[in-house]
């Protein structure tokens, strides 16, 4: 206890000093504003996280505890930034395509090619082939045959449950790791269920999570009948097996609509 009062006790001091220093360059500066590079910035946002900001507004730093904030904000989107990998594309068009697909069940690739031309798009017949087959659309006479997603969702909104992933960034001695978050949420009263955390989602940990969501006592899935799932791959065949071994259907989906 002596030990650990005497640390607080110079920490203190240290503090006082840090703080007596800033007050002291702040009126050498006079207002100016220094520039910081990127690896600056980066690494006092990696610090101010650790702080908090309710901290930082005592020490009255060079920067303002929200400027602090707001980096350390960019630094975890740019470990999600993957603009660089897209590939230059029309996808106004291609959204225009799946729309006239679903608003008119009976057009086909002709059909919607000469609409398209009506609007001063020319499209290829073929393009529009890959776009409605990437989004699972089929062809005209097979699409007017089957029951719409929408009526679908409402015959069976009371036995629908969807599941997906969010992440958290923590800084750790190892860097800044992510931790992912499996959640259940049932569409029909907005019950959500947390199904597991943690930081490496494998196979095995994907299982166990299957295994709990189909428990017939406490599972997430125990009164329900379908279980929509995006295209992570996470959800394993291994897993969506399992949960249809379970008494429950999985469907996959891309951008609300099944594939």
């Amino acid at each position: 206890m002596v030990a650990a009062g005497w640390v607080n006790r110079h920490q203190l001091i240290v503090i006082e000093f840090l703080q007596a220093e800033n007050q002291l360059l702040k009126q050498r500066l006079r207002g100016k504003r220094i520039r910081f590079s990127d690896a600056e910035r980066a690494l006092l946002a990696r610090k101010a996280k650790a702080v908090g900001r309710e901290a930082l507004l005592k020490l009255d730093t060079l920067v303002t505890p929200d400027t602090l904030m707001r980096w350390h904000r960019r630094l975890v989107a740019q470990k999600w930034d993957f603009s660089a990998r897209r590939r230059v594309g029309r996808p106004e068009i291609a959204q225009l395509i799946v729309r006239m697909a679903q608003q008119n069940p009976r057009w086909g690739y002709t059909r919607i090619q000469g609409a398209l031309a009506n609007l001063s798009h020319k499209v290829a017949r073929g393009t529009v082939c890959n776009v409605l087959k990437r989004n699972g659309i089929e062809p005209g006479p097979e699409r007017s045959k089957r029951t719409t997603w929408s009526t679908f969702l409402k015959a069976h909104w009371k036995v629908l449950a969807a599941t997906d992933f969010f992440t958290v960034e923590v800084w750790t001695a190892r860097g800044l790791v992510t931790h992912y978050l499996l959640f259940v949420i049932s569409l029909a009263d907005r019950v959500v269920k947390i199904a597991g955390i943690t930081t490496r989602p494998g196979e095995a940990w994907m299982l166990q999570v299957g295994r709990n969501l189909i428990d017939e006592q406490s599972g997430a899935l125990a009164s329900k009948r379908y279980l929509i799932v995006d295209r992570d791959a996470k959800y394993t065949q291994q897993f969506r097996r399992l949960v249809e071994v379970g008494g429950r259907e999985v469907i996959r989906c891309r951008r609300g609509r099944p594939i």
